[in-house]
Formats: structure tokens, sequence, C-alpha cells
């Protein structure tokens, strides 16, 4: 680990000694970056761009494998058991894993704009406020998890798997509330670009979990609850190795100790927070009402298994667009905050371009091994023709997500989330969804009805919104609104 010295005395952050990712530029630089060709300032914002999502892809991949080894652990101790840690983990913890996620994300424009306007005193508070709007708002979800059966049973669950998945969720409480300290923690670092750190992070925390996982289950025997406890362990350690860094010498102009202004100015950040909050839940929620629907079918078991399937593929795929959601809001709101609404759309265009080019080799990928996409789960011949057939929609799926998900990171770095709330409210919801009611039971399409009307109907829809509002954005304008952001926000200090 660096030295960290140095930085004191020079009041410059590591990052910005290194022209490969310094967030933002002085006005000369600005000037000069502006007067290189294209090629070479796509070079340069490729560049800055990778040092962010480059570490943020492992981590979230190393988040993700934590659920997937939890899983497989309990699928070896049986069926009951794989089902509960299974609806505990999609239901009970997913439910509010994205509003706490989408809540978190307020951090985004709050530190990554304030970052970019060097008020880096101003990032201490701001994550110790979200620390506080996010511990409040688990204890208000506490009732989820202490009657997850009751409200599993209401959903039509078996009643075995209901009442163990309530038993499990119990179990899990200690983790519902590390997402309150861990993702503020996230967004503070990932802010100032210091996501290697919580790449390394990561790793331990995963490695943890492996050893963790086989001590619990088959060394303690512990069953199912061994499984819990370990998700619980491994998901602290993460969050106390980013407490660490964070707050023991690896960030010495950002954190400055407890303060009693994190109290001031609550209620504003609470409104950014739940807007944001919003954004991401009706996102996150959108395919768990497909699945939802899709198991009301007539004969709905190889139709549940196969998108089941397919939205494993999918979920393994989306880290790559996550870890651009994030990198697209870090460097459009270091732009802005550094008042370059020029280099705000720039980033945006590297940010999406990358994307798409790394979401049609993966639309290449399906197209080609269509047929044998189910093979690494399942031997049925059944599911495999029924994957088969649904592989075109996740093609599609994937590349549509390799562009949605980006434009969602620039309006986060922007702080349009409660105009983006209303986007995918009105897509997702109030087109979307019907659409795929209609075209799966009206049309008697059933799932491939059902998924597409909600692809086409829900997500390229707001896809198409958010392009044309990011196309005719005034990025100079932003650029002031996010000045006058800053200082608004820093006079609650």
């Amino acid at each position: 680990m660096p030295s960290y010295g140095t930085l004191e005395e020079t009041k410059v952050p590591l990052l910005e000694h290194l022209s490969s990712s310094s967030p933002v530029d002085s006005k000369d630089e600005q000037n000069n970056y502006e007067d290189q060709d294209f090629k070479t300032r796509f070079w340069i914002e490729s560049k800055k761009l990778w040092y962010i999502i480059g570490p943020a892809i492992f981590s979230r991949l190393a988040s993700y494998s934590m659920l997937v080894i939890t899983q497989s652990f309990a699928g070896h101790l049986g069926d009951l058991e794989l089902a509960a840690i299974s609806i505990s983990n999609n239901v009970i913890v997913g439910f509010d894993f994205g509003l706490l996620l989408g809540m978190a994300s307020a951090l985004e424009t709050l530190c990554g704009q304030a970052y970019g306007a060097k008020k880096y005193c101003m990032l201490g508070v701001y994550m110790q406020r979200s620390w506080i709007v996010l511990f409040l708002c688990c204890v208000l979800l506490l009732p989820l998890y202490l009657f997850a059966s009751p409200f599993l049973k209401v959903l039509g669950q078996p009643k075995d798997v209901a009442e163990l998945s309530g038993v499990v969720a119990m179990w899990m409480i200690p983790l519902h509330f590390s997402f309150a300290f861990q993702f503020p923690l996230q967004r503070f670092l990932q802010s100032q670009l210091k996501t290697m750190v919580i790449a390394w992070v990561s790793l331990v925390a995963l490695l943890v979990h492996i050893i963790v996982s086989w001590l619990f289950v088959y060394g303690m025997e512990l069953g199912v609850i061994g499984t819990a406890v370990t998700l619980n362990f491994s998901w602290w350690v993460l969050t106390i190795g980013l407490f660490g860094y964070a707050c023991c010498g690896g960030c010495p102009l950002s954190w400055n100790g407890l303060s009693i202004e994190a109290f001031s100015g609550l209620w504003e950040f609470v409104k950014l927070s739940a807007a944001s909050g919003v954004m991401l839940c009706l996102e996150n929620w959108y395919y768990r009402i497909l699945i939802l629907m899709t198991g009301n079918l007539k004969n709905a078991e190889i139709a549940v298994d196969a998108l089941s399937i397919c939205m494993a593929i999918n979920g393994w795929e989306m880290m790559i667009p996550f870890a651009f959601f994030a990198g697209a809001g870090v460097r459009v709101a270091n732009e802005l905050g550094a008042g370059n609404g020029k280099g705000a759309k720039f980033a945006t265009t590297v940010a999406v371009v990358t994307s798409v080019v790394i979401g049609l080799l993966f639309w290449l990928l399906i197209m080609i091994f269509h047929n044998e996409l189910a093979l690494i789960f399942t031997s049925s011949v059944p599911v495999l023709k029924a994957v088969n057939k649904l592989s075109i929609l996740l093609a599609f799926t994937i590349l549509l997500n390799s562009v949605q998900p980006i434009l969602s990171g620039v309006a986060v770095g922007s702080g349009w989330q409660s105009s983006v709330a209303y986007i995918n409210l009105g897509c997702y919801y109030l087109i979307g969804v019907p659409l795929g009611f209609v075209m799966g039971w009206g049309f008697q399409q059933g799932v491939m009805g059902i998924w597409a009307g909600m692809i086409f109907g829900g997500t390229a829809i707001q896809t198409l919104i958010l392009v044309i509002i990011t196309v005719r954005c005034d990025w100079d304008k932003e650029a002031e609104k996010a000045r006058l952001h800053v200082r608004k926000w820093s006079e609650t200090m």
C-alpha cells in the first residue's frame, strides 16, 4: 500500500498526478484537450473510463459470485434448502437491495460533482448523511425480514418453503444493515476513482466467503442457516474493509472524521436519495415481474426454467453495463463539477460507444451459440429447446442493456434522477407490462410474448427517450447547474 503522507502536504489527490486517470483538468489543460484530434481525445477519455470500470466489473462479479456460491452450497443440501435461500435472496433481500442501492447512488451525483469542483471536504459529510438516511430506511424495512413467512405465503409460496425462507430471512438481518454502510462507502471511493481499492477488498471478501461457506456448511454442519450466516460474515468483511481504508488514512482530503454537520440538510438529501432509489428500483423489479408473470402461465415449469437460465446469463453479463453505469456517472459528475460541459458530453459519448461495442460482441456470441447456451445449466431437452427459442430475445435484451444503464449513469451524474424515475414508471409499468400481458395471453405467445412485449414496449422506449434527452442536452447549462448545485449543498455544511 503506497504512502499518503505527501497528499496531505500538497492537498492534491493521488489520481490527479496520473494523466491517464485525472478526473478533471485545469482550464488551460481543458483547452489543450479540446484542441487534440478525436482519436487522441477518445484514447485519453477511454483510459479515464476504464480506470473506473475495470475494477468495478471485477468487484461486481465478485459480489454476484457470493450469491451464486451461497445458492450452490444450499443446492447440495436439498431442494427445499435451495428454494428457501433462492427466495430469500431474490425476493426478500432483492427488494430492499435495489431500493438501498438506488438511494446510495445519490452520492454519485453529490460526491462526483463535489470532487470535480475540488470541494474534497464535502465528500465525507455527504457519505455520513447517506449512512444516516439508509440506516433509517433499513429500520423501516425491517418488518420485511421479520414477517417474511406470512408475506411469502400471501404471494402463493408453498407453506414449507415460505416457513424456511422466513427463518433464513431472519438470519439475514445483519446483511440487510450492511447495505446501509457498504453502498455509500463504495460510491464515496468510486467518486474519487479509488475503484482498485474496492476490487481488492471484494477479492478478499470473496475468498473469505468461499472458506467460511465450506466451514459453516460442511465443517460445522450448520445447514441452510450456515449459508445465511456466511453471507452476513462476508458482506461485513467487505464493509469493514472499505471503512478501514476510507476512514483510516486512505482518503486524507475527503475524510475528516465524524461530523455533526452530517445531520444538517437531511431533508434535501432524503429527497434526492428517494428519487435515486425509485429510479433504480423500477428497473430492478421490472424483470422480477417478468418471472412472476411467466409463473402464471399454463404448464409454466419449462417456461420458468428456461427464463431463469436466460436471466442468469443476463445477470452475469449485466455486471459489465452496471460497471459502465458507475463509470459514466462518475466521469460526467466530475466533469460537470469542474464546469466542463463539453468534457461531460464527450465522456458520455465514449462510455456509450464502448459499451455498445461490448454489447454487440455478446449479441453475436449468443446468436452463434444459441443452441448450446443452456448446456452449462441443464441437460433437459425440453428446457434446451425453450432456451434456444428465447435466445434471440436474450440477445436483444443484452444489446439494449449495453445502452440503457450507461444513459441512466449519465442521468445520475447529472442529477436527473427524478425525471428518469417518471420515465421508468411510464415506460416499464404503463407500457411494457401491459404490452407483455397482451402479447403473452391476448395473442397467446406465452413467455415469448411476455418478454418481447416488456423488452420492446418498455426497455426499448425508455432507451430511446434517454437517448433523445442526452442528445438534446445543453451540457454547458448542466455544468452551470452543477456549479450552483455544489454551492447550494456546501452552504448546508
